[in-house]
């Protein structure tokens, strides 16, 4: 009997759980690819044959959102019915044509360049495929993880998933930087009678033509990647036990944990997959109503107001080079993320979760506490963003992910995954809908300022409220196996 079998394949292990983790990657590329293509889009259809208005420019940057709902409901599903492995591919294949479709919207139906309401409506179809492929990647690529993982290294592993979601966006910045080079960014400007024109057309025009096609098509490259590697990477063990494949389960629990830990490992996945057809709510409805709240707190502490308004909100405080704020803010995202990946399995899911959402708190309490004393140096409103931001990464960005991943039963996973994430994603879009008026919102004196301090005192109320969630019904899950999970919640 070789090593591998008698003790498993760390470099196996690893091997799978990256292709796994380009999942994430791509999740984090497509959602911020918008981010810089934006200008350029709204200018060129701005020159069609039909009035684009700021409402169709809000819908077009958001309409992936629309995707990441029906993504994350069907999830479940397809994670069910076709496992884990086939559906990320699926959802590969919607990230590799959504890049495509977005690139060449004219496809088959519309001449190249000519901007119309119709080639709108398929650019729109192009973005909320690519949505449907995050929405399937956010639920079902942490569920892989975490049903490969041994207990001790889940809440590492998963994390991980989080620190490729933001080095993504990272990675699109860059990109997006790259393309642009030294051609000039279209500039919209507001006229008197309410509507648009773009400023500089004429310099803009490479990037009003090309630039932000090329943003989009640059994520064909991880998504071919992707959609190749997974087909490369083994089914779970836990889905092959329920669909009966137990000698395939075996195998692949052998090359991770060896002969004797996978033997005993596959016992425990048998005993708690016996009755396969399990509805919702057999354990009960606290623990799907845990799932869910962990997703909607994820949310409405208000993290996404920050990641995709960042500069805006940075100029807002004074800031000089906004953008510059937003890069070294996406640094010390980086890092903290790194906190939460090498410390989840000593210190534990509610340790982490509790403490980032009182530093968010702090944070963000912060924030509104300059908006009443506005003389306070801008520096402390930066500051205190950054904090908040930083507070969220080592906490409630990879923690909630991995909780939602383990946190189910076996034989309700894929289901309950698809219910958690699918609130997940429309507490995003109602967050990030409604920052925007709530933040410039004026009140008497105070002007603008009022919208800051209700913004982020609001956000630091739900912080506090998330903490006391965590403390009183969350259970701690750190070093329980996936199987264990099903006398948890029997309790």
């Amino acid at each position: 009997m070789n090593t591998n079998q008698t003790q498993g394949s760390k470099i196996y292990l690893f091997s799978i759980v990256l292709v796994a983790v380009i999942g994430g990657l791509l999740f984090g590329y497509d959602t911020a690819v918008i981010n810089g293509a934006e200008k350029g889009l709204q200018a060129f259809f701005m020159q069609g044959g039909f009035v684009y208005t700021n409402f169709m420019h809000g819908v077009t940057c958001s309409s992936a959102l629309i995707g990441c709902v029906i993504g994350s409901a069907i999830s479940g599903l397809f994670a069910s019915r076709l496992g884990r492995k086939k559906s990320l591919f699926i959802a590969g294949i919607c990230f590799f044509l959504s890049a495509a479709g977005s690139f060449f919207p004219e496809f088959l139906f519309f001449t190249k360049g000519e901007a119309s309401l119709g080639l709108l409506v398929a650019f729109n179809f192009y973005r909320i495929l690519g949505g449907i492929g995050v929405g399937m990647a956010s639920a079902i690529c942490p569920m892989y993880i975490a049903e490969v993982a041994p207990s001790n290294m889940r809440g590492t592993l998963v994390s991980w998933n989080q620190f490729a979601i933001i080095f993504g966006q990272l990675v699109v910045y860059f990109v997006s930087y790259v393309i642009v080079g030294n051609h000039v960014i279209p500039a919209i400007e507001r006229m008197a009678d309410g509507m648009n024109m773009v400023a500089n057309a004429a310099e803009a025009q490479w990037s009003i033509e090309q630039g932000w096609r090329l943003m989009f098509v640059s994520e064909c490259v991880p998504a071919g990647l992707f959609s190749l590697l997974i087909l490369l990477v083994p089914e779970t063990p836990r889905y092959l036990a329920m669909a009966g494949k137990a000698d395939k389960a075996l195998d692949v629990l052998t090359r991770i944990n060896g002969v004797d830990k996978a033997r005993e490992i596959l016992g425990e996945i048998n005993a708690t997959t016996s009755e396969k057809k399990e509805k919702l709510f057999t354990y009960g409805y606290l623990v799907v109503f845990v799932g869910i709240m962990l997703s909607v707190f994820q949310q409405v502490v208000g993290i996404n107001a920050v990641l995709y308004y960042s500069t805006t909100i940075f100029a807002s405080m004074g800031m000089e080079n906004p953008m510059v704020n937003t890069v070294i803010m996406g640094v010390v995202n980086i890092l903290f993320t790194l906190i939460a990946i090498f410390t989840v399995e000593k210190l534990g899911r509610k340790p982490l979760l509790i403490t980032g959402s009182l530093g968010m708190a702090l944070g963000a309490f912060g924030v509104a506490l300059c908006s009443i004393f506005p003389t306070m140096p801008p520096i402390l409103n930066v500051i205190s963003i950054i904090f908040y931001s930083a507070c969220f990464m080592f906490s409630w960005g990879p923690i909630c992910w991995v909780l939602i991943s383990e946190i189910f039963p076996n034989t309700i996973r894929g289901a309950a995954v698809a219910i958690a994430v699918a609130f997940q994603w429309i507490f995003n879009f109602i967050v990030s809908s409604t920052f925007v008026p709530m933040y410039n919102l004026e009140f008497g004196s105070m002007g603008s300022n009022f919208g800051h301090l209700l913004a982020y005192g609001l956000y630091g109320v739900m912080c506090v409220v998330a903490a006391i969630f965590v403390w009183k019904l969350v259970p701690e899950t750190k070093g329980k196996t996936l199987e264990e999970m099903n006398n948890l919640w029997k309790k």
